[in-house]
């Protein structure tokens, strides 16, 4: 699945009249200082995504540490109301020893002259310790649990509360490294700007066509399972919509948001961050790749987006562009990993 009119596995050269005119002094000089402004702003969008990736991780962290307390919470309670009735049943017998004049079992029994009574209240006596020893036991025991309870709860609440640290640290990050990237830009004029946008696509194109160029593409044909094809039409679905950091749908996602989302929707739970998915997610090689499949990049693997064929993905950019379909070698790919069986 392509965009109509890309050609993703076998770029065109563009074409040039007969005797181009060479570019002015001026213009190559434009260009070269334009040229550095698109990596200072790559490398301020790729920081972000990193910081992204961050703070997704200390979100998905924390809302399960949230969970787990809640559920520690729920089991406090029931060993406080278990606590409760051990102790009215412990101090009920107390109570019946009282009113028994003080005497123990033990000492009633000796005094009593009816072999009948004596064998019964043995009998009595036997059960009774039963119960009282079975009693204290489970008395220690619910007292024990809601030690451990209330330790694992201040211990979960010291990581939620360094995971909602982490989290404001990376929200704070990428709002500046977005910033510095847009200010950048800002002071360019619209033509500048224009121009830049070109540069950027020129760049996406030269390491396209190195990538398609070394061949790899001659050995990939596998075909998509019924899930793949499912993800791919969810994350096709949603060309045109934001990119948003920390997003995952539906009126916007980043990079990451739309592939769990996508194998979400295709009844397949993945990790939802791309470092997450590189590292939990069984690993291919490029020629093995077939629709549906995720192509982590950078070394950190700050990015990702999901295999199309063709020589194609779908992803979300960054920060100030869409969902849109692009060159496979577009960036530096580190791996490929796949979702499905």
């Amino acid at each position: 699945m392509t965009a109509p009119g890309a050609a993703y596995a076998s770029p065109s050269p563009p074409s040039s009249p007969a005797e181009p005119t060479p570019p002015s002094d001026a213009s190559r000089e434009s260009d070269a200082s334009l040229e550095k402004v698109r990596k200072e702003i790559e490398k301020l969008y790729h920081d972000a995504g990193v910081a992204t990736d961050a703070y997704n991780a200390a979100e998905e962290k924390a809302d399960k540490q949230s969970e787990q307390i809640v559920k520690l919470a729920k089991d406090i309670a029931k060993g406080e109301a278990k606590l409760k009735k051990l102790k009215a049943r412990a101090g009920a017998a107390a109570r019946a020893q009282y009113r028994g004049g003080g005497l123990p079992d033990e000492a009633r029994l000796m005094l009593s002259d009816d072999p009948g009574q004596f064998l019964d209240g043995a009998g009595r006596m036997r059960q009774g310790e039963k119960a009282t020893k079975s009693m204290l036991t489970e008395l220690d025991r619910t007292q024990d649990d809601l030690r451990i309870y209330a330790k694992d709860a201040t211990a979960r609440w010291k990581k939620l509360e360094a995971n909602r640290k982490a989290k404001a640290a990376s929200k704070k990050k990428i709002k500046k490294k977005i910033a510095a990237a847009e200010k950048l830009e800002s002071r360019l004029e619209k033509k500048e700007r224009d121009r830049l946008r070109e540069l950027e696509e020129d760049a996406a194109l030269k390491r396209q066509s190195a990538w398609v160029g070394s061949g790899v593409l001659k050995d990939i044909d596998g075909k998509a399972t019924l899930q793949g094809r499912k993800a791919v039409e969810f994350a096709t679905a949603q060309i045109g919509k934001p990119y948003v950091w920390g997003a995952e749908g539906p009126g916007a996602y980043d990079c990451s948001g739309l592939t769990s989302k996508a194998w979400a929707k295709a009844g397949r739970g993945i990790p939802r961050t791309s470092q997450e998915q590189w590292k939990q997610l069984p690993r291919i090689d490029v020629k093995n790749m077939r629709p549906g499949d995720l192509i982590i990049y950078h070394s950190d693997a700050s990015h990702v987006g999901m295999y199309l064929g063709d020589g194609a993905i779908v992803h979300a950019p960054r920060p100030g562009r869409d969902v849109t379909i692009a060159g496979a070698g577009s960036m530096r790919i580190l791996g490929v990993v796949r979702p499905d069986k």
